[in-house]
């Protein structure tokens, strides 16, 4: 989330902006997994690709502000006891990621996600500081090509699965190893650098939150780590309570749902009026207290075409 050794003189605003608005891109994703998770959306947040993808993104871009933000906080040298303070908060954080995942989730539990990623990463970052820039350059793509090139059956153990050279399936609800994700904090090392020597007496470089958006936008990337430690137990206990209203839909319900929509689908009948009308039968069918029967397949003739009676209407409505 964030980098060891911030220095408060250091800070550039525009990078408070840059983290805190993936910040808002990362409550996105989480909110709709947490949703796909208490089943109270369709779409499984995990298996589409395009959800999957997103999240890398925004794991690509935490990393690559952690790599420029080592540079921004090391310009005027590493000041030892503030990296390693951060580095120890950094570290703890994911320590208690993974403890509290293993106590409430243990099947999907967190043992190496980007918090862990972070802590080791800055580390394994501090060489590159100094070295050229083109050395840099070089070993980013090197650490994003090895996974494609490194196997080894040692290196499908368990205990070798947080460097990412694994092919074996891992099960876990956060997992960004060390390859290839180590070349977003060196690719961040070599934006930092190419880009900071231009920044001097800019306005970039001067320039502060003006509104309150961009304010609270820029407090939360000041505070990532805390913010991103606060963030999904409050999700969680929001979706707690709001299941408490509205129940998640069963495994049932949603396959007698989906083989509604593919009976529905058709050229007159687009998918979002398949869905809405298939949600209102079920509610029909609940309401009239033929919904157990519709599962079982039990209808008589009778109730079948009042449940064809039902659907009709939803259409009707929905149209």
């Amino acid at each position: 989330m964030s980098q060891p050794a911030p220095r408060e003189s250091s800070r550039l605003a525009i990078v408070d902006i840059a983290r805190g608005v993936a910040l808002l891109a990362m409550f996105v994703y989480h909110f709709a997994y947490d949703l796909s998770n208490f089943r109270l959306i369709e779409t499984d947040i995990v298996a589409e690709p395009g959800w999957r993808l997103f999240a890398r993104g925004i794991a690509g871009t935490f990393l690559t502000i952690v790599g420029f933000s080592l540079v921004l906080a090391t310009r005027k040298g590493l000041d030892l006891t503030a990296y390693l303070k951060r580095l120890a908060m950094v570290a703890g954080a994911a320590v208690l990621v993974t403890l509290g995942t293993w106590r409430f989730m243990p099947g999907d539990f967190i043992f190496f996600g980007i918090l862990h990623h972070v802590a080791v990463a800055s580390v394994l970052a501090l060489p590159f500081l100094r070295l050229p820039i083109i050395v840099v350059a070089l070993a980013a793509v090197v650490a994003f090509a090895l996974p494609s090139f490194v196997a080894h059956p040692l290196l499908d153990q368990p205990w070798a699965d947080w460097l990412g050279f694994s092919r074996a399936p891992i099960q876990t609800a956060d997992f960004v190893p060390v390859f290839p994700w180590f070349g977003c904090v060196l690719s961040g090392i070599v934006l930092a650098r190419l880009i900071l020597p231009r920044l001097a007496g800019t306005a970039i470089a001067g320039w502060r939150p003006g509104n309150k958006a961009t304010r609270i936008v820029a407090w939360g990337g000041r505070h990532s780590l805390l913010v991103y430690l606060v963030h999904q137990p409050l999700f969680i206990g929001a979706l707690m309570l709001a299941t408490q209203v509205v129940s998640p839909s069963s495994p049932e319900e949603r396959a007698f749902r989906n083989e509604c929509q593919r009976s529905c689908a058709g050229p007159n009948a687009p998918e979002q009026v398949c869905r809405m009308v298939c949600a209102c039968t079920v509610d029909g069918l609940k309401r009239e207290q033929l919904w157990q029967k519709a599962l079982d397949n039990l209808l008589s003739p009778q109730e079948s075409a009042r449940m064809t009676e039902l659907a009709r209407a939803c259409l009707r409505d929905g149209r």
